[in-house]
C-alpha cells in the first residue's frame, strides 16, 4: 500500500510537520495583525478619554468598554477581502485564550466599578474615606496582568519568544506600576506634567505588550 502510494511513514510524518508549520505561520500572522489592531484601538480610546478628562475634569474610563467592539469591528473591516484563516487547533486555542481574557476583563471591570461605588457611598455615610481607599479595587492592575498572561500563553502556543517575554515584562510591570498607584501619584502631585507622564507610561506598556510582539509576528511570518 505504501509503495503504491509512494509515501513512506517518514514522508507522511514530514508532510504532517509541514502542514503544522504552515498552519502555525498562518495563525501567527493573523495574531500579529490582531495585536497591532488592538494596540491602535486602545491608543485611540486612551487619547479620547484623556482629552475628555482634561476638558471636562471628569473621568471617562467607561469609554474603555468600547475597546472590544472597536477591535472586533476594525479587525473584520481590515480582513473583509482576505481569506479566513482555516479552522485548526492552534487558531482555536488562541481564540479561546483571548475570549477568556475578554470575559474576565469586562466582568472584573464592571464588578469593581460597582464595588467601589458601594464602598464610596458607605464611606461618605460614615465620614471615613480611609476605609474606602483601603478597600477599593483597582481593576486596571488586574486587567494588565491578565493581558500579559494572555500574550505570554499565546507566545508559548505559537512558539514565539518575543511574545512570551513581552507578555511577562508588560504584565508584571503593569501590575506593580498600578499596585503602587504610581499613575495616580504622578497625576495628583505633578498636574498636567504628571498626566502626560502617566499617558506615556500607558503607551510604553501597550507598545511592549501588544505592538512589539505583533510587529515581530508579522515580520517573522511574511
Amino acid at each position: 500500500m505504501e509503495e503504491n502510494n509512494g509515501l513512506t511513514p517518514e514522508r507522511s510524518l514530514e508532510i504532517i510537520k509541514e502542514q503544522i508549520e504552515r498552519s502555525r505561520k498562518s495563525v501567527s500572522k493573523d495574531v500579529g495583525k490582531s495585536l497591532i489592531i488592538a494596540s491602535l484601538c486602545i491608543f485611540g480610546v486612551a487619547i479620547v478619554a484623556s482629552v475628555c478628562l482634561i476638558a471636562f475634569r471628569k473621568s471617562f474610563d467607561l469609554l474603555y468598554l468600547l475597546v472590544p467592539v472597536l477591535i472586533i469591528g476594525t479587525y473584520r473591516y481590515v480582513n473583509r477581502n482576505n481569506p479566513k484563516v482555516p479552522a485548526n487547533p492552534l487558531a482555536s486555542m488562541v481564540d479561546k485564550t483571548w475570549l477568556t481574557f475578554g470575559i474576565f476583563a469586562i466582568s472584573i471591570y464592571l464588578l469593581s466599578v460597582l464595588f467601589n461605588k458601594m464602598q464610596l457611598h458607605s464611606a461618605l455615610a460614615t465620614d471615613n474615606m480611609q476605609v474606602y481607599f483601603q478597600n477599593r479595587i483597582n481593576p486596571v492592575q488586574i486587567i494588565l496582568l491578565m493581558m500579559g498572561m494572555s500574550v505570554t500563553v499565546n507566545g508559548f502556543i505559537l512558539k514565539n519568544r518575543w511574545m512570551v517575554w513581552c507578555g511577562i515584562i508588560g504584565g508584571i510591570g503593569g501590575f506593580f506600576w498600578e499596585s503602587f498607584c504610581l499613575t495616580e501619584t504622578l497625576m495628583a502631585n505633578h498636574g498636567i506634567a504628571g498626566f502626560i507622564t502617566s499617558c506615556l507610561v500607558m503607551v510604553a506598556y501597550i507598545f511592549i505588550s501588544l505592538t512589539l510582539p505583533g510587529r515581530m509576528l508579522l515580520k517573522q511570518n511574511k
